[in-house]
């Protein structure tokens, strides 16, 4: 269920605004019923309209006519919608997206998973007790410059460190990360957690990404004020939280803002991300310009302005292997992607042949 302090609501309560509504006209759906998806089971969706909740499914044109993962139906997705039963709905048409979280799917290669869509900001959630990694939070805010959604990042569970040690990760997440807000809380003191509130839009949609463990669960419920995803405690022994949210919900916050919660990700994998690995590394990026070489790859090349800066320890060791690692997954997955293209062409022609063999 959608959890709300309304019995009532609008579209627009959902994040609907006006270029979606001209959509809907120049599609002629106005016979429809227009809702959003606010989780996602397998094949099965539940989307939410201004009125009640549907148990939906897609309609088998959209099914057959979907080439990819992408196609079908994402949390965060407008759609339109008819009732066919009680509560149960059919999806006809999923409205264009303003923006994309998507990761490499895990163990397929050359495909892409929608983590959300629709998306205005998203909060990175580190835990600073435990596998503090700032590698990690540039390859979330890498997928996050990619889908052009605007990052915050959330250090959560400070009350089990003490206020040196916070400093030092502040400033160490600062100097590697620039023009990012860094908020700092904890769900068991609530510290920080009205600064966050206060930092919340009503009618933007906000989404939460973090490995499992982190307690983005935990920050939901205290954002939302009641228990509406289950948590568990930390295994001392592996110190690893267990994975509680299994699926991804859609959540209307007290103050307005619409909030995702997404499944602990063990893996962030790179698609094809120029766009964001060149915000998320800008200054790399700036630097490169300055090599001798148009086609360095700022690795062993005499005259690298990189490599240069490296030695002279004006730049990160660790901002830079991740940077070059980043690079790697980006180029691999293109050219994943380059093959199965070739393949397809290569089984269209293969197909055209065998037709015309038959014909004659």
């Amino acid at each position: 269920m959608l959890n709300t302090g309304k019995d009532e609501m609008t579209l627009e309560d959902l994040g609907y605004n006006s270029d979606l509504e001209d959509f809907r006209k120049s599609q002629s759906l106005e016979k429809f019923q227009v809702g959003r998806v606010i989780s996602e089971h397998k094949d099965r969706y539940v989307v939410r309209t201004s009125e009640k909740e549907y148990d939906a499914e897609i309609i088998g044109n959209l099914r057959y006519s979907a080439h990819q993962r992408a196609d079908f139906p994402a949390v965060g997705d407008w759609v339109a919608i008819s009732e066919y039963d009680e509560e149960k709905a059919l999806i006809h048409k999923v409205f264009p997206r303003k923006t994309i979280i998507e990761r490499q799917a895990v163990g397929k290669q050359g495909e892409k998973q929608i983590i959300a869509s629709n998306i205005d900001y998203a909060f990175i959630v580190q835990a600073v007790d435990r596998d503090f990694n700032i590698n990690r939070i540039e390859r979330y805010l890498t997928i996050c410059n990619t889908s052009n959604v605007s990052p915050i990042i959330l250090l959560n569970k400070i009350d089990l460190i003490d206020e040196i040690k916070l400093s030092n990760l502040i400033r160490k997440v600062k100097e590697r990360i620039q023009r990012i807000p860094v908020i700092a809380i904890s769900n068991e003191t609530k510290k920080g957690i009205v600064k966050l509130n206060d930092k919340m839009e009503k009618g933007k949609t906000y989404c939460l990404l973090g490995s499992s463990g982190v307690g983005k669960s935990t920050v939901l419920n205290n954002l939302s004020g009641k228990e509406i995803m289950q948590t568990n405690a930390i295994s001392t022994s592996t110190n690893k939280g267990k994975h509680i949210t299994s699926h991804r919900e859609l959540i209307i916050l007290r103050n307005g803002a619409i909030l995702i919660d997404n499944p602990g990700m063990r893996e962030v994998g790179i698609t094809n991300s120029s766009d964001g690995i060149e915000k998320t590394f800008k200054r790399i990026l700036e630097l490169s310009k300055s090599c001798k070489f148009k086609d360095c790859t700022h690795t062993t090349e005499i005259g690298c302005a990189i490599v240069q800066d490296l030695e002279q320890g004006k730049i990160d060791t660790d901002f830079y292997e991740n940077y070059l690692k980043m690079e790697r997954e980006k180029e691999h997955f293109e050219s994943t992607i380059s093959e199965r293209r070739k393949k397809d062409k290569d089984l269209g022609k293969l197909i055209k042949q065998h037709k015309k063999i038959k014909k004659h």
